[in-house]
C-alpha cells in the first residue's frame, strides 16, 4: 500500500514539475513574441496548421535546451512513466488559456501562444523530447 501511494505521490510531483518547466518556457515565448509584435505585425500569420507546426517545432527546440541544463529526470521515474506526456501539455495548455482570457478581459491583444491549442502543441513537443531523452 506504502509503495502504491509513494508511486502516486512521484507521478504528481513528476506532473507538477514538468509543468513549471514547461510552463516557464512559455512564458518566455510569449514574452518574446509581444516583443516581436511589431516585427510580426507586418507579415500575415498564415494557416493555423502552420502556425500550429511551428508552435510544435518550437516545443521541441525548448525540449532539446531544457535536457540541455537539466539532462536527468527532475524526480525519480514513478510507476506511471510518461505520464506527463500528455497531463502536463493539457495543464499547460489550460493554463496559457486562462492567461489569454485575463488579457482579451482587460482589452488587451493576445498572441496564439495564449490559448489552449497552441500552448498545448508547444507544451507536447517540449515534453515529448524531454520524455525521450530523460526517460529512454
Amino acid at each position: 500500500m506504502e509503495e502504491l501511494f509513494a508511486s502516486l505521490l512521484s507521478a504528481l510531483a513528476e506532473f507538477f514539475l514538468e509543468l513549471v518547466v514547461q510552463l516557464f518556457f512559455e512564458v518566455v515565448l510569449d514574452f518574446a513574441t509581444r516583443w516581436l509584435r511589431s516585427e510580426l505585425a507586418k507579415h500575415p500569420y498564415g494557416n493555423a496548421i502552420f502556425s500550429g507546426l511551428g508552435y510544435l517545432f518550437l516545443g521541441v527546440f525548448a525540449g532539446v535546451f531544457s535536457v540541455l541544463i537539466l539532462p536527468h529526470p527532475i524526480l525519480h521515474p514513478s510507476r506511471f512513466h510518461g505520464i506527463s506526456l500528455l497531463l502536463s501539455p493539457l495543464a499547460t495548455g489550460l493554463a496559457m488559456s486562462f492567461i489569454g482570457r485575463l488579457i482579451r478581459g482587460q482589452g488587451g491583444k493576445t498572441v496564439r501562444i495564449e490559448s489552449f491549442t497552441y500552448g498545448f502543441t508547444f507544451a507536447f513537443g517540449m515534453a515529448l523530447v524531454r520524455l525521450y531523452f530523460t526517460h529512454g
